[in-house]
């Protein structure tokens, strides 16, 4: 499977506020500890084409149950975003609070209610402190700018240790079109539909529901495709807002530079879901699992998975142990198919070093040792050759460390 060579030019210092006429905030009102971003709020200053996906945890929050309405308008200007209090599993106050939150909002920046969406994300089960929130609204406001886009990636924060943010250019039309992003996630990541908290802005002319089609295609392979501790959040929410400021004319299925766009999108997910892996919950190591020669598309997305997923795989490579046992054991209960006599499995690390353990369904000759050695790397992957097929994928995913038990055995206090 060949590396991925992306189109967009990465902007050095690149905030989700980079494409033209976007501006956010992000101020601190008490839901979190002194210092502490909690609120922020992302604007276009045209109305844009808005496109998201959702978490399909039945403990649907609030925030999530809303904005999944007012994605079907196709279009929105902004959204404001909490963090310390998901606001989830909160009941009808919960649905009322957020209504309160998109209302005051809206009035605030002068816009309708439905043209705004809203995210949440913190400790579940607990009401929302709304005095607080309310009376930080205006502040936050007040405080857009074309400058806020750190504040902005910094207030969606949780357990995050780092900013996750990148922008990229490419040319469309002759234009200079370009794709920003911000996520926060942690712990809690294993997505379906989406990972915890993405926000993609865009200055091109998209045709809304082509954004909405190609961002499902996009999360399938990116944030679809990573893990840390296999739980789906309540939360889950990845959104696309593209306000046409480029002047680029409308890119839909049939405009010639459609693949382009969606290549440089692909690009700014990719970027975003790694960079949540890279800052899983007390990991010390990135894993990068690529499934070769399976049946389908999803037999490959599947096995790569589920070897991601496995807790004995993830502390065998926290401990610097090469038991590729554990991996073929997990591959074996995920469903993907597969013929143990054709099986081959290759482990490797972050400079291209790669030792091959088994091959045709049984172990080789290597070197105890040189496994070991290689596993020292912040890097390591893992290539499972099934040999049955046209299909490959990658995922990715951390080891799991003492301190990931440290930090969620007192999240709350």
């Amino acid at each position: 499977m060949k590396e991925v060579i992306y189109p967009g030019k990465e902007i050095v210092n690149g905030t989700v506020t980079t494409p033209k006429g976007f501006v956010a905030s992000g101020i601190h009102t008490g839901v979190k500890e002194e210092g502490q971003l909690d609120l922020v709020i992302l604007f276009s200053e045209k109305e844009a084409a808005a496109a998201g996906v959702f978490t399909q945890n039945l403990a649907m929050a609030a925030p999530v149950i809303i904005s999944k309405e007012m994605i079907k308008n196709h279009h929105l200007r902004g959204i404001i975003i909490n963090s310390g209090n998901a606001n989830a599993c909160t009941g009808s106050r919960g649905m009322e609070d957020a209504k309160k939150i998109q209302e005051a909002t809206a009035k605030a920046l002068n816009i309708k209610k439905d043209d705004l969406a809203l995210a949440s994300t913190g400790v579940i089960g607990v009401p929302l402190p709304m005095d607080i929130i309310l009376k930080g609204i205006p502040v936050a406001v007040e405080q857009l700018s074309k400058e806020g886009g750190k504040d902005a990636a910094e207030g969606i924060m949780t357990t995050d240790t780092i900013n996750k943010e990148i922008a990229v250019e490419i040319e469309v039309d002759g234009k200079t079109v370009t794709l920003a992003g911000m996520a926060k996630g942690s712990g809690m990541i294993h997505p379906n539909m989406a990972t915890m908290l993405g926000f993609i802005t865009t200055d091109a002319d998209v045709e809304a529901e082509y954004l909405q089609e190609i961002l499902q295609e996009v999360t399938e392979s990116t944030f679809n495709m990573i893990t840390v501790d296999g739980d789906t959040s309540t939360n889950d929410t990845v959104f696309v807002l593209a306000n046409g400021m480029a002047e680029n004319m409308t890119i839909n299925a049939s405009h010639p530079d459609r693949k382009l766009f969606k290549m440089a999108l692909k690009q700014v997910s990719e970027h975003l879901a790694k960079s949540i892996v890279r800052d899983g919950e007390g990991a010390s190591k990135f894993i990068e699992a690529e499934a070769v020669g399976f049946p389908t598309l999803q037999d490959a997305r599947i096995a790569a998975r589920t070897v991601l997923s496995s807790n004995l795989v993830k502390t065998a490579i926290f401990g610097g142990d090469g038991n590729w046992g554990r991996m073929i054991c997990s591959l074996g209960y995920s469903g993907a198919p597969f013929n143990m006599d054709t099986i081959a499995l290759t482990l490797g690390n972050g400079t291209s070093e790669t030792i091959k353990v088994l091959d045709k369904g049984l172990p080789l000759d290597y070197d105890e040792a040189a496994v070991e050695k290689l596993f020292e790397d912040k890097y390591i992957r893992i290539i499972i050759e099934a040999n049955n097929g046209p299909a490959s994928a990658k995922g990715w995913g951390c080891d799991l460390t003492y301190d990931y038990v440290k930090i969620n055995g007192s999240y709350r206090s």
